[in-house]
């Protein structure tokens, strides 16, 4: 930790309105987080006296807006009636703080962040606040999902001065936009163990005219500081680390924190963290006749299935939440994150391919539905998310959760029809209670629910399984499952009256290459050309509205307009590196799920513009923006953890090999060596902190298959060796169509294709390996034998 931990005296932790969120759970880092958390400051201050918060309500419109309001945003937006003179990022605050010479208070959130509406409500709304603000700071606001190199330099400060961070974040900076003070939520009063917004500002005002200077170089101290312990780099290292050594020691991490009980790798809050799941999968494939192995595949299936009878779960509408605030996976934090469904279908997706169980078939169906209905825009595109709060009633204020929750008595007026059959008197509706745990009570418990909003309400969760519910009632599991299934579609249709929580409309160009991902693999997967489908539209919807041919690169943002419409800022905000990594996996996805080669092509292209724009010639590695973008920022990072979305540079390392299986361009294989040798510190150091990356170096270190399927694309025999791959877990390999056209892309990119025949004029698959390939093979059942060895 740097600098003093705190000047606000005792009770450094907030508290919460679930589970508190003291310290990042294993696997995911504190941007998983939008709760209240510490304050933080690189020099000593004093503090203050008493709090309150109050209830959420809609914001009140002013008669005149800020200039938020000509910001495209939804998060800034919903900030453009406070009586704050807020500023978006940019050039013209930066000259207002050093003409004014006045510090300036960066505030960072995003639309469907809780904690951040409480701070709205109770601090930006009010009239003393906003005088405070704007006669005395300059205030920017700013979308963390706009601009996440702005969030990730001061969350890095926040957390290295205090013992965690999340949203809101709130930093307080020089002219210079070095950090001095920084926090997340503040109630707008003092409390007995925590300070008030109020008392923050007068103290920093107090500071910044007496010890200004003893300020600044405390700040400038803390940067080189963070400098220093950011840095990634080779250095002298010419190799990374044994991957067998990492991928060993990641597993023994995750195996000393994993809930035997519920699943998962924290006691509360539990996130989803797809990418341990992907590595414990990747773990078992390798390990498969060890004990370690078998424990890794029951290990992720188990945390799986937890999840998907869990809370976190929306049972009648589909999809998942953010978080549980409890072990069980029981009450969650409700919003709903497009990058969640997407990395979570594939992970489903993943599960079946190994268990075989259509039980996680059916879950990652249901993902993809829920986001076909909900998320997805009329271009093609996805939207990023929709809120945890919404009124229970049209007029009312808004709720967290209240769209999801139910009371026995609005179940049993929905579903009162007799269930035939039973062995005593049974409705419907007391069948889909017992199944899914709803009591007269409630079943959330007073602990979760401190102001008392859910008082008497439930939240969903599978209590039993089908058989034990059947057997409860003497009846056969087949009708038991068809019940609960008309009763949810029942609770479904009725939840379409009541107000849907706020949709967060900005499309951005990351998380929508996870989802094309999602939709193209589980489509692949589970032989579904319609899913397939959406993954293409996803990807068109890319190339058309977030990709400038003249330049090459990727935009960060779009936004929906009306009628359908798709709108951009003005300038633009240009693509960060998760952008362009997450696009190129998506549309590598696409390729191997849909065999166009158009998009393998495009997918070259976006990843020389990424090693352009973002490689670090020197040290190694990806930065997480471009030199121009992030000028006047105090810092250049390497995102280094894989948590709720896996690092950039963890991802970019399995495309560079998967372009080279690809091509077999020598230069992408020697940047993915560079990469990995560049994280090596952090890898031997916390191998559990990037668990994508130990998948990766595990990769590398072993060897690729190139599965060839030489066919015509439409022809029957070609789709049944096709959907063989589909079928099984392998994710080492990279899928090729070679359909004999010598000057088709990928034959001049593989000259060896060229050589690689069809037998008797059949489909035939060769799996090469170490340029050796194996013997032509006709048939799915071989292709699957040799495939599993």
């Amino acid at each position: 930790m740097l600098g003093a931990r705190t000047w606000l005296g005792r009770g450094l932790l907030l508290p919460c309105a679930r589970a508190g969120l003291a310290a990042s759970p294993r696997g995911s880092s504190s941007r998983d987080k939008d709760r209240s958390v510490t304050v933080s400051s690189s020099g000593p201050m004093p503090a203050g006296g008493k709090g309150s918060r109050t209830n959420c309500s809609p914001s009140t419109p002013q008669k005149v807006p800020n200039r938020l309001i000509n910001e495209k945003s939804p998060y800034l937006l919903q900030h453009a009636y406070n009586p704050v003179d807020w500023y978006p990022w940019g050039q013209e605050a930066f000259d207002k703080a050093r003409k004014e010479n006045k510090p300036i208070f960066l505030s960072v959130g995003y639309s469907t962040c809780h904690w951040c509406h409480m701070m709205e409500e109770e601090s930006f709304q009010n009239e003393e606040i906003g005088r405070l603000l704007s006669e005395d700071f300059v205030s920017v606001k700013v979308d963390r999902e706009e601009r996440p190199d702005v969030d990730k330099v001061y969350m890095t400060f926040v957390q290295a001065t205090s013992s965690g961070g999340g949203w809101p974040m709130n930093v307080w900076l020089t002219p210079n936009l070095q950090p001095f003070v920084g926090g997340t939520y503040f109630p707008l009063e003092d409390g007995l163990t925590r300070v008030g917004f109020r008392t923050v500002l007068l103290r920093i005002r107090e500071q910044w005219k007496q010890n200004k200077n003893t300020l600044l170089e405390n700040s400038q101290r803390v940067t080189a500081a963070l400098l220093a312990r950011s840095e990634i780099s080779m250095g002298d290292r010419q190799l990374p680390p044994s991957g067998a050594t990492m991928n060993s020691r990641c597993f023994q991490q995750l195996d000393e924190g994993y809930d035997e009980e519920y699943g998962g790798f924290a006691e509360a809050p539990k996130f989803p963290t797809p990418v341990i799941l992907s590595f414990l999968f990747s773990y078992w494939l390798s390990h498969r006749l060890t004990q370690d192995g078998s424990r890794a595949q029951q290990m992720a299936l188990h945390t799986l299935k937890m999840m998907a009878n869990g809370g976190i779960r929306d049972h009648v509408g589909q999809g998942f939440h953010r978080y549980s605030t409890d072990r069980q996976w029981h009450i969650p934090h409700f919003e709903k994150m497009l990058y969640d469904q997407a990395q979570l279908a594939v992970a489903y997706s993943q599960a079946f391919q190994i268990s075989g169980d259509e039980f996680y078939s059916d879950v990652a169906r249901g993902i993809l539905q829920y986001v076909a209905r909900n998320l997805s825009h009329r271009s093609g595109g996805f939207c990023s998310a929709e809120d945890a709060d919404s009124p229970p009633e049209r007029g009312m204020q808004p709720k967290e959760g209240a769209f999801y929750v139910w009371t026995v008595k609005e179940v049993q007026q929905l579903l009162s029809e007799p269930v035939p059959g039973a062995t005593e008197p049974l409705t419907s509706g007391q069948l889909l209670m017992k199944h899914y745990g709803l009591t007269e009570a409630g079943n959330i418990s007073p602990s979760q629910d401190p102001k008392g909003e859910l008082h008497g309400r439930n939240v969903l969760t599978v209590r039993y399984s089908l058989e034990l519910t059947a057997a409860r009632f003497g009846l056969d599991v087949e009708a038991v499952r068809t019940l609960l299934n008309t009763g949810l579609e029942k609770l479904f249709q009725a939840r379409k009256h009541r107000p849907r929580p706020h949709l967060d409309s900005k499309m951005l160009a990351s998380w929508n290459g996870l989802m094309v991902s999602g939709f193209a693999v589980t489509g692949a997967v589970l032989g579904l050309e319609r899913l397939i489908n959406y993954a293409t539209n996803g990807a068109k919807f890319l190339k058309r509205h977030m990709f400038d041919v003249a330049s090459g690169r990727l935009m960060r943002t779009c936004y929906a307009g009306s009628g359908g419409t798709v709108e951009h800022s003005n300038p633009p905000c240009w693509g960060f590196l998760e952008d362009y990594a997450f696009v190129v996996r998506g549309l590598l996805d696409l390729y191997e799920a849909s065999q166009e080669s158009s998009w393998l092509e495009w997918a070259l292209r976006l990843q020389d513009a990424q090693d352009r724009l973002f490689w670090d010639s020197q040290g190694g590695g990806y930065f997480c923006s471009e030199a121009e973008l992030g000028a006047g920022l105090p810092l250049r990072l390497k995102d280094d953890q894989d948590g709720a979305e896996p690092s950039a540079n963890s991802v970019s390392a399995h495309n560079l090999l998967r372009l080279h299986g690809f091509t077999g361009h020598k230069d992408w294989m020697d940047k993915c060596v560079s990469l990995l040798t560049a994280f090596s510190e952090r890898l031997r150091r916390v191998p559990v902190a990037l668990p994508e990356m130990v998948r990766a170096l595990s990769a590398h270190q072993q060897t690729l298959k190139q599965i060839v399927i030489c066919g015509d694309p439409q022809a029957k025999d070609t789709k049944a060796l096709l959907q063989c791959v589909h079928s099984i877990y392998i994710p080492n390999k990279v899928l090729i169509l070679a359909n004999g056209d010598p000057s088709s892309f990928l034959s001049r990119q593989l000259p060896f294709l060229s050589t690689l025949q069809r037998l008797e004029d059949r489909a035939t698959a060769y799996v090469c390996e170490n340029q050796a390939c194996s013997m032509p093979i006709t048939e799915p059942c071989e292709l699957r034998k040799l495939l599993h060895q």
